[in-house]
């Protein structure tokens, strides 16, 4: 990455923003669904995400994946189980904005890495250095202070954080490209959005032929909301550095906190504000260490590779003597 021309790495800069800015401003789109519900919604997200995709990879000529996927049953129940984990995360999310729940949604992305940590050491025997042990300690006891503060577990933020989490890993091992993972996960929710869609409207309760035509259209368009962040992560992730995505992927859950406190008024009493900041405490020490260790990491490649460069010069240098 640090050899990347100046401007690759402004057009990544941007593309990272821009898809952050995106998933932190959505909150601002889910209510305009309305009176549509959450699951309704969802269902279009699905349906719309697949023909917005579809038509990208259409364009980019991309379909091999497809059939390699199809031929290794063990990748696609993995895809299954992303599409499962993602569905669980997209309805949550949409119900928690809609129903006021905008502030505890955010918390979910916010403690996202600490989970992420925590999946690794539990499923992946993972050791974790003594900052990243501090940084999931300080997080539990956020969790027991923001129970006090909500008067229950924050369920919202927790399944959130965990269905991500959970998706994170799952990709890894798919390994596949945003834009085809994305289509992948889809295909397999259609039919069941679509019938779900269908039987809505047989009784009678569907909201996108009986709004209006601005109301179908907000309903199509969440295709293109779930699309296109996706395409300007993936056009940020090849030109800058982890470390620096990394740190751009606190903007989503900022912008939304800022969104729930200063757009919807949503309350944040002593108690809630206390355990936000054992949550950016936590944060902090996290991305503390994880720069340390992106620091060492450089200076020991820089290192072997001076004693690379040392060796093969002592190796050639007597090769250039006179016999």
């Amino acid at each position: 990455m640090a050899g990347k021309p100046k401007g690759e790495q402004h057009i990544g800069l941007l593309n990272g923003f821009a898809a952050y800015g995106m998933w932190g401003l959505v909150p601002l789109f889910w209510p305009l669904m309305k009176p549509s519900g959450a699951v309704e919604i969802l269902a279009h997200r699905m349906v719309w995400s697949l023909v917005v995709v579809g038509a990208v990879l259409l364009v980019m000529r991309r379909w091999a994946w497809a059939g390699e996927l199809v031929r290794q049953p063990r990748k696609l129940g993995l895809v299954a189980i992303a599409a499962t984990v993602i569905t669980v995360n997209w309805g949550v999310y949409i119900w928690s904005v809609n129903s006021g729940h905008v502030v505890e949604a955010s918390l979910g992305y916010f403690i996202n890495p600490l989970v992420t940590i925590a999946l690794g050491v539990l499923l992946l025997k993972e050791r974790l250095r003594p900052v990243q042990w501090a940084a999931v300690g300080v997080c539990f006891a956020a969790v027991g202070v923001l129970t006090i503060g909500y008067g229950r577990p924050p369920w919202i933020s927790l399944c959130l954080a965990f269905s991500f989490g959970t998706y994170g890993l799952v990709k890894k091992k798919v390994n596949l490209g945003g834009i085809e993972s994305l289509a992948a996960e889809t295909a397999i929710q259609f039919l069941p959005a679509l019938a779900y869609l269908l039987w809505l409207g047989a009784k009678g309760e569907a909201t996108f032929a009986t709004e209006g035509v601005g109301h179908a259209a907000l309903l199509a368009a969440t295709g293109v909301v779930t699309a296109l962040p996706l395409v300007c992560f993936g056009a940020a992730a090849i030109r800058v550095p982890l470390s620096t995505l990394g740190l751009l992927q606190y903007l989503a859950p900022v912008f939304q906190f800022l969104l729930g406190i200063l757009y919807f008024h949503e309350a944040m009493p002593p108690e809630r504000w206390a355990g936000f900041a054992l949550v950016w405490v936590a944060l902090s020490l996290l991305t503390f260490d994880a720069l340390r260790a992106a620091r060492r990491g450089a200076r020991a490649l820089r290192a072997s590779a001076n004693a690379n460069a040392s060796g093969a010069g002592e190796t050639v240098s007597p090769a250039r003597e006179p016999a």
